[in-house]
């Protein structure tokens, strides 16, 4: 099943979600490490892209690694998420949204909730390879590239797709030290030079961003948040269109 972003929903709404608990409801986002610092940030800019009349609600895990830059730390952060899902299971929550540059517990999630949920990663890279433009996405240390090209070709994209990664971790890279900062701005630049129509920051680290490096650099830049967002939102919108009146 295909929504109008282009994304596949293997988990629909469905029953799950009452039309008249739309104006209620919560889009959850969740942020998979612990890291503070990435929390806030993802919060402050939800508010400002959340669509009108949805409540969103951010949060972390309140266990698990700070960064996830390993397989023990992608297991743990899993086990974490679904364990705050676990502890919600009440809420009010339609829809979520993994504010991760991975697939870490995404199939988890639509499993578990028969919800839709997408991670950065899915919603910024078919974004950016809309209309076979070729796209570059940029990440953090060198362990994720694998990871990410596994994604890419898992939605078909990996022959319009090129990963480069900055090499610093995403502590560092959330904290914009100097190094970091220089990083980012020449892989930026050689995304450029490389004929990329678009590129997709391809880390939790760098959410927020992409709207001041995208004027800056004068090319199209996502972090996929916003386009999660239109993800998760438009099967509510559809569900809303749909209830009967009164």
């Amino acid at each position: 099943m295909t929504n109008k972003t282009g994304l596949s929903h293997t988990a629909p709404i469905g029953s799950m979600c009452q039309a008249s608990r739309i104006d209620t409801s919560r889009i959850l986002v969740i942020n998979p490490n612990t890291n503070p610092q990435v929390t806030r940030e993802i919060r402050r800019l939800v508010r400002q892209c959340s669509p009108e009349g949805v409540q969103m609600e951010v949060t972390n895990p309140l266990a698990g690694p700070i960064a996830i830059e390993n397989a023990a730390h992608k297991a743990t952060a899993t086990r974490e998420v679904m364990a705050l899902i676990q502890q919600r299971q009440s809420a009010d929550d339609v829809g979520y949204i993994m504010a991760c540059f991975d697939d870490l517990a995404v199939q988890e999630l639509r499993d578990a909730t028969q919800r839709p949920v997408v991670s950065l990663a899915e919603a910024g890279m078919r974004a950016a390879g809309q209309h076979d433009r070729p796209f570059t996405v940029i990440t953090t240390f060198e362990g994720a590239v694998e990871t990410i090209r596994a994604l890419s070709r898992g939605y078909g994209l990996d022959a319009r797709c090129r990963i480069v990664a900055t090499g610093m971790g995403v502590s560092e890279t959330a904290a914009r030290t100097p190094q970091a900062e220089q990083r980012l701005h020449d892989a930026i630049v050689s995304s450029l030079d490389q004929g990329a129509n678009a590129i997709v920051l391809g880390s939790g680290a760098f959410v927020g961003r992409a709207a001041l490096l995208s004027e800056r650099y004068g090319i199209d830049i996502t972090d996929g948040l916003s386009d999660a967002i239109r993800y998760v939102h438009t099967p509510l919108l559809t569900l809303s269109s749909e209830a009967p009146a009164g």
